[in-house]
């Protein structure tokens, strides 16, 4: 199946993703890793020093087919899973990671990196090339490669079961989500539940051949009702559902316990090898943060400003349900709902009515215009193949050139991961004439339209399409011509939500709000009263979102701080001690939350979840510069603060570290006070 095969096309031509089929895949993927093997040994054997064109970039062009072929066949295994696409992509991981470990213990190749970076040429190159070949000899050290012996051999074994298990552990937490389902057949129990989510539930359980609704641990079923149900019972059962995904107290078909303990052994393990006294301290090798002490302090600090106003939030929150609820006493499931109430009640609106005015195509068409201001590129939709009909492409244009394309796949379906993310097809290379441009994917879980009615965000939906459209843009913009110095492969990881969460800030402002609002049956325009409700609720809860962040990334740095071997007891019960210093809700004794925190365990945050945190800092300080500089109406979409932006964040990508872009930006080191104050806890309490 090499003919004609789909994934061999050149890298600088489209995929045709409605011709891919299973078959395509191995054939194709085992091809190109023998072409590439064959090729770097070759270069390996050349005498030294090579030059840059020689070696570096020649590298770069020749493997680039082979890598863009693999992120495609990964990305596919995320939002198509097939059993038959499962087991391709489980045959050929465990080549493709023996061939990225020989690489990464190629001494050859180390010592041509290290004989360029010492030759007279290293000092004529730019400062982006000077960097891929710093940053590649940095990369050899942490990949093994002065490893010897029975060393070197347990190396490569190693990285082969973590990539293996982390897969495992990937694919245990789709199943269990996607094999969990609750029927209920009288309405009478779903009071409270919005009317499309009803629809929506009536129509999954009609698709089964039952009678009544059927609700699911995706977040378009599971959340509206934990907001929103009255029945407290039915709450319980879904949050019961959810708390024990994947885990020994769920369908222990798909249980992670094992996964995680593995996991944990193998990156001890793993980081001995190479020196350091555990995991966390070897992944700061590439990252802002300097140790994890430094971490530790920064986000126990965060904690004890926080925890004052979380402690509020959950006395108002008692004090509100025993009230106006008659609930005396808070279980897990009721937090969603009572908080629900309580913001309607305060506030006076409803994620729900606000949800009304932003059907999805007005949404993209008003993203899209605040885009072109702040950054001037235009996104003109195109027609090309796709993996579901549902993805939408657009070409990103910049002085009515084309400089990259984005497919956008928005909406929750069986066989697709949860969450949302931003991956790469391929990233932006020029070399002699040739110009590749980048391609990402930005994928969310939104509710999917009905048959009567269009796809609908929620208020959290539209953060989440800012946030992910932050990272989309930093692919898409960057000006960098070396696919090394990509945003993506050398950013540092706690810098690389910088833009991200940057973009979430201009939700929150009305001239960017409002061209994005039109309400699906009337046309209305958000009215700017409900808009002002939503804005005074900004901050509502959010020292109780503060200290739950910070719940998860305390965990996660202290279990990967650890140089002992954790059994799953032993990672419960560090996560309990967590939550008895930060936490103000405690779950039950049988949540098992760290079963499906994918993040940690099958999505490459390990030892690194506090860079949400970290990165809201920059994300806060970097937007501050736009309110100090609003323009005469009042606004801070200032198109030439937006340039600088563009210019001295997003066009860089990885060719500087992080601290050196961002003080080129900002003029000065990143300060946490514009995080506190966005989120409203700068005053006393």
């Amino acid at each position: 199946m090499t003919s004609n095969n789909p994934l061999l096309v050149p890298v600088t031509e489209f995929i045709d993703y409605s011709s891919i089929k299973t078959e395509h895949i191995v054939p194709a993927i085992k091809q190109l890793l023998t072409e590439n093997k064959a090729l770097i040994e070759e270069i390996a054997a050349r005498p030294a020093p090579l030059t840059w064109d020689s070696f570096v970039e020649f590298l770069a062009v020749n493997s680039s087919q082979l890598w863009r072929a693999w992120n495609v066949v990964n990305h596919l295994n995320s939002v198509v899973n097939t059993p038959e696409l499962r087991a391709a992509y489980n045959e050929i991981l465990p080549i493709i990671t023996e061939y990225s470990t020989w690489i990464g213990l190629n001494k050859d190749l180390y010592h041509h990196y290290k004989a360029l970076h010492n030759s007279a040429e290293f000092d004529t190159l730019s400062l982006s090339q000077q960097r891929v070949i710093t940053l590649a000899l940095r990369d050899f050290k942490l990949s093994g490669v002065e490893l010897e012996g029975n060393d070197k051999e347990r190396y490569a074994q190693i990285s082969e079961q973590l990539a293996n298990t982390s897969q495992k552990f990937s694919e245990n937490s789709l199943d269990a989500v996607d094999n969990w389902a609750h029927y209920v057949l009288s309405k009478d129990e779903l009071t409270g539940i919005p009317e499309d989510t009803l629809v929506a539930a009536a129509e999954a359980a009609k698709a089964d051949g039952k009678d009544g609704y059927k609700f699911t641990l995706k977040m378009p079923s599971y959340l509206p009702v934990m907001q929103y149900a009255r029945n407290g019972k039915l709450r319980e059962i879904m949050y019961r559902g959810y708390s024990t995904i994947a885990s020994d107290q769920g369908d222990t078909r798909f249980d992670n316990s094992d996964n995680i303990e593995q996991l944990l052994r193998l990156r001890q393990e793993e980081s001995h090898l190479l020196g350091f006294k555990n995991f966390a301290d070897m992944q700061l090798e590439t990252r802002m943060a300097n140790t994890a002490e430094q971490v530790i302090s920064f986000l126990r600090d965060l904690a004890s400003r926080a925890k004052p106003y979380a402690l509020k939030d959950i006395d108002t929150l008692k004090a509100f349900a025993k009230e106006k609820l008659a609930i005396d006493s808070l279980n897990p499931w009721d937090y969603a709902y009572v908080s629900e109430q309580l913001r309607q009640q305060k506030y006076t609106y409803s994620d729900e009515e606000i949800k009304q005015y932003l059907p999805e195509d007005t949404v993209l068409k008003g993203f899209f215009a605040i885009v072109k201001t702040l950054y001037q590129v235009d996104f003109a939709p195109i027609a090309i193949s796709t993996w579901h009909p549902d993805v939408k492409v657009f070409a990103v244009q910049e002085n009515n050139q084309t400089i990259g394309y984005i497919y956008f796949d928005l909406y929750a379906r069986v066989g697709k991961q949860s969450g949302a993310w931003v991956g790469s097809e391929r990233s932006r290379h020029i070399y002699n004439d040739n110009t590749i441009t980048p391609i990402v994917y930005l994928t969310c879980n939104f509710t999917p339209p009905t048959a009567n009615k269009p796809a609908l965000l929620s208020p959290d939906d539209l953060i989440t399409l800012f946030h992910e459209s932050g990272h989309a843009l930093h692919a898409l913009l960057s000006k960098v011509k070396e696919p090394a110095a990509s945003p993506f492969s050398s950013v540092e990881w706690d810098a690389i939500e910088l833009p991200s969460q940057f973009m979430e800030n201009f939700v929150w402002e009305w001239e960017v709000m409002e061209p994005m609002t039109r309400h699906w049956e009337t046309n209305q325009k958000l009215p700017h009263d409900l808009f002002a409700k939503m804005l005074a609720a900004k901050n509502f809860q959010s020292g109780m979102q503060t200290v739950r962040q910070i719940e998860f990334a305390l965990f996660d740095m202290l279990i990967h701080q650890k140089t002992e071997k954790l059994t799953i007891q032993d990672v419960l019960d560090i996560l309990n001690q967590v939550r008895q210093e930060v936490a103000v809700i405690i779950p039950p004794t049988w949540n098992r939350f760290p079963h499906n925190f994918s993040h940690l365990f099958a999505g490459g945050y390990g030892a690194g979840y506090y860079s949400y945190k970290w990165a809201e800092v920059l994300s806060a300080d970097a937007y501050s510069l736009f309110e100090e500089n609003r323009t005469p109406q009042g606004s801070t979409v200032n198109p030439d603060i937006g340039r600088q932006f563009k210019d001295k964040i997003l066009a860089v990508g990885g060719s500087m570290p992080a601290a050196e872009f961002f003080k080129a930006y900002r003029g000065r080191d990143p300060q946490p006070e514009a995080l506190l104050r966005h989120n409203g806890m700068l005053e006393n309490i």
